[in-house]
């Protein structure tokens, strides 16, 4: 019988794209069970590949686009303690160099189901995560840089 404390979840590393196109965001539907919940293209990172590769690699993978990956703009965390969930993203600035939303395009994991470029008024109707999205977005003045945890749902 071991003395160790029970091991908890490990926190889950994701990298996100802030992809601005024509003074528009894109966005895609990634939680599922919760097609109105929005959030950048991205996702988990898998162990012993660059940030930025992944980053590519999951844009591509949700939306069918290829884009250059820039530098790191937004820390995020979120949590979702009924399922001992929590998440650490860090979002980089993305250029579009090839590609367009083709509505047949299909995530090979099927978990992106929806994606859209919105602007900035369309986003004020959204449940976007995180809430600081648009203000990264964007580039206001008082945009985060670490965004601290937050509940994924509320």
């Amino acid at each position: 019988m071991s003395d160790l404390p029970p091991r908890k979840p490990a926190i889950r590393l994701a990298t996100r794209g802030i992809l601005l196109h024509d003074d528009r965001l894109l966005l895609v539907n990634a939680y599922k069970g919760r097609e109105d919940l929005w959030c950048a293209p991205g996702g988990g990172a898998d162990p012993h590949q660059c940030l930025p590769d992944n980053l590519a690699r999951e844009i591509y993978e949700e939306t069918g686009l290829t884009v250059r990956i820039g530098a790191p703009c937004l820390l995020n965390e979120f949590h979702d303690p009924e399922r001992s969930y929590h998440q650490v993203e860090v979002f980089f600035r993305c250029t579009l160099t090839a590609g367009a939303l083709d509505a047949g395009w299909q995530d090979p994991e099927q978990i992106v189901t929806a994606r859209r470029w919105v602007t900035r008024d369309e986003m004020e109707r959204l449940t976007v995560r995180p809430k600081s999205l648009a203000a990264v977005a964007w580039g206001d003045r008082d945009a985060p840089v670490y965004d601290p945890l937050e509940l994924i749902l509320r």
